[in-house]
């Protein structure tokens, strides 16, 4: 699953494509690049870099802010200054290089988007398996 074609599947969950640097298409290239750099994690039972992301941020204090973007109810904000802390360095660096913005803007945007798009793609409480962004990807293009 390319980071790309999930990135433009976030941008339109979040109401928006994926082209241009500000506004929701600005998001959907920032989340896509963010969760290409999770597509290498294999460690994922079900090979899902949204997981992988999850589990990162959730290992790195971000626990109960991502739990609520699963979960039904309300989403707890996180701060640009959590994202740039529970990520890797290099990671947010790949991500600021891809997407055309500094390591901050990506962080704050990061703080901004993920949480919707989240709690968007995760309507049942759940995170949805790998095949199953695939199938919604797809079902995009078409």
């Amino acid at each position: 699953m390319a980071g790309n074609d999930l990135g433009s599947l976030l941008g339109s969950v979040l109401g928006g494509g994926q082209s241009g640097q500000g506004g929701q298409g600005g998001a959907g290239k920032i989340l896509g690049a963010l969760i290409g750099a999770f597509s290498g994690d294999r460690t994922q039972s079900n090979d899902n870099p949204l997981s992988g992301l999850m589990d990162r941020l959730s290992k790195s204090g971000l626990v109960e802010q991502a739990q609520s973007w699963i979960g039904t109810g309300e989403n707890k904000p996180v701060s640009g200054a959590q994202i740039r802390e529970a990520l890797p360095s290099e990671t947010l660096t790949q991500v600021a290089e891809k997407s055309g913005v500094s390591t901050t803007q990506a962080a704050d945007e990061i703080a901004n988007s993920l949480p919707k798009a989240v709690d968007k793609l995760t309507p049942n409480g759940k995170l949805p398996l790998a095949a199953t962004l695939e199938e919604m990807i797809r079902g995009q293009r078409a």
